[in-house]
């Protein structure tokens, strides 16, 4: 159960922030300064913390009145947003979602999805970013997150859906092979230049091989030729012939299948990183979190987006 003593003085607390002031809080408020004064050390006596420092000059959030600030407007902007949306356009999805991306995957197969889906639904306004960080929705207050990669269990907090695994195959391109030769054995890529993913700390990512046991994975770090910490990038750079690559079906499919690039030792091809919609639980039953998550989970793929019904 939910204290109503958590809602007491959060209007107030954020209008004082927003507006950096007591007294102007107070007019906007059509409170007194005396009210608005003793709402907000209420507020600091309930939470054991000092929301604001005061000096005789200005008035500036704590490092805990910023933490606090951000989830009251998101509370308030949510319940205004429901309210609006009740009034006036029922169910349908309406206002602002947060939604966090992979860099490649998601401008390639999700971001066009999106601005499908906001073509139907004029009335929302996704808020979109692309990073292949770590996030942590609780925290960070993201709607709607597609992670490629995740832990086994799943916090409590939040929702997911598995849609597939990363399919990865090693290819090139036809001038390259020309010149070097078509590998016939997975101990000939040690003698190919190699295309790989580099990270900003100057480490690689290796290579994903089947182990001796069904189901087993074996990593294998080999020197590349050149190391781009971006898929799209590590594709450019496939395709201009500088060696091999193991890449996602996701990101080289529409390569192979005009034949810029050519798969090699097919035998090897793996499956990689589990891919996952991932949600927030306390905001899944907002028609613009819900009407979104029903229409990306009927489209995406671990091969690229797929068409869906009409939303």
């Amino acid at each position: 159960m939910y204290s109503s003593e958590r809602l007491k003085g959060i209007d107030v607390f954020v209008t004082v922030a927003d507006l950096g002031s007591f007294t102007a809080a107070a007019e906007r408020l059509n409170l007194t300064g005396s009210a608005v004064s003793k709402s907000i050390a209420r507020l600091e006596a309930r939470l054991g913390t000092r929301l604001f420092n005061r000096t005789t000059r200005r008035l500036a959030l704590s490092e805990a009145g910023v933490t606090f600030y951000r989830t009251c407007t998101c509370v308030l902007a949510d319940l205004e947003e429901v309210e609006h949306a009740l009034l006036v356009t029922g169910d349908q999805p309406h206002g602002k979602v947060r939604i966090e991306l992979p860099a490649s995957y998601g401008r390639l197969h999700v971001l066009p999805l999106i601005l499908d889906f906001i073509s139907l639904h004029p009335l929302l306004q996704p808020h979109v970013s692309f990073s292949d960080r770590f996030v942590d929705p609780v925290y960070e207050g993201i709607d709607i997150v597609v992670r490629i990669g995740g832990p086994d269990t799943w916090p409590a907090a939040l929702g997911h859906q598995y849609f597939g695994a990363q399919r990865l195959v090693f290819c090139a391109a036809p001038a390259y092979l020309a010149e070097h030769g078509v590998p016939q054995h997975e101990r000939d890529l040690e003698h190919h230049h190699c295309v790989g993913y580099g990270h900003t700390d100057g480490q690689v990512s290796p290579w994903l091989f089947k182990g001796r046991q069904p189901g087993e994975m074996e990593q294998r770090t080999l020197q590349p030729r050149i190391a781009v910490g971006d898929g799209e990038g590590e594709v450019a750079a496939v395709l201009a012939g500088h060696g091999i690559g193991q890449l996602p079906t996701w990101l080289t499919q529409r390569h192979l299948d005009r034949g810029d690039l050519v798969e090699v030792l097919p035998g090897l091809a793996t499956d990689g990183l589990p891919m996952n919609l991932v949600w927030l639980k306390s905001r899944e039953a907002l028609p613009k979190v819900r009407a979104l998550l029903d229409y990306l989970l009927a489209r995406l793929a671990p091969h690229g987006a797929r068409p869906g019904p009409s939303a």
